[in-house]
């Protein structure tokens, strides 16, 4: 029988993968030195060692040990960069179409470009901090979230300054909207698939599809505020539990 990895290592070997990736390391040699490590491990385990006695009582130390030996490649990663902007653009565009044609102003525009750069270093913050710090799926969860929440605040705040000093607008015909909801729906849709999460739909719907549907009550606007931010929360307290339970059971599957 192949002998595999204990749980714990492969954990390992993935979280320094993702930290190597966001310290803007190559991937080449991210694929050359996690192969060779994972070697390493599966000899120790076989010889009855755990992964504590290779990389030592701090799995955080002997990943920054490893990135400190590598040279950076920022273009390593780069192509990740649109995807990442394109996602966080997505939230203002769709949210924005639930109220028709859409319409920027150039200080919304500018400070949808400054939002983006936020996101991006928001994210590799996040991936670096799961990554070394080995915590758990649902801590990851949370961790993860914070980007794309501090993202939303960012963006309520350039709205409401937006209503204060007034700039150029430019406006897209219905059509174009329409166009341009598409295109980002179907980014939403590969880069959930790409990555394998649901997190960035899910996020999107707890955001947008309260707004929408409260849109065709009768209820004022402090009351569909209100009501909309229960929804929210609602819908990720829901997906939350669902990803923890899921967890949960595949836990209890491997002990079986």
């Amino acid at each position: 029988m192949e002998y595999q990895l204990s749980k714990k290592s492969q954990k390992f070997i993935d979280d320094l993968k993702l930290y190597l990736f966001s310290s803007g390391k190559n991937d080449q040699e991210i694929t050359e030195i996690t192969e060779e490590l994972e070697v390493h491990l599966l000899e120790a385990e076989q010889n009855g060692k755990s992964i504590d006695q290779i990389v030592g009582a701090s799995p955080k130390e002997y990943m920054m040990s490893i990135s400190s030996e590598m040279k950076n490649d920022y273009r390593a990663w780069a192509k990740y960069v649109p995807l990442i902007i394109l996602g966080a653009m997505s939230f203002s565009v769709l949210g924005d179409l639930i109220e028709g044609p859409l319409s920027y102003s150039l200080l919304k525009i500018l400070g949808t470009v400054v939002n983006s750069i936020l996101f991006i270093a928001g994210v590799m913050f996040a991936f670096r901090y799961v990554a070394r710090n080995q915590v758990s799926r649902m801590k990851e969860l949370l961790i993860f979230m914070l980007p794309i929440m501090i993202s939303m605040l960012f963006i309520g705040a350039i709205l409401i300054v937006d209503t204060i000093y007034k700039t150029p607008v430019i406006e897209f015909g219905l059509a174009v909207s329409y166009l341009i909801g598409a295109i980002f729906l179907l980014f939403i849709i590969f880069f959930s698939v790409w990555a394998k999460t649901a997190v960035l739909p899910i996020t999107l719907i707890a955001l947008h599809l309260p707004t929408l549907l409260l849109s065709f009550t009768t209820f004022n606007e402090e009351a569909r505020l209100i009501t909309g931010m229960m929804f929210t929360y609602l819908i990720m307290g829901l997906y939350m539990l669902y990803v923890v339970k899921k967890e949960k059971r595949k836990k209890e599957g491997t002990l079986t």
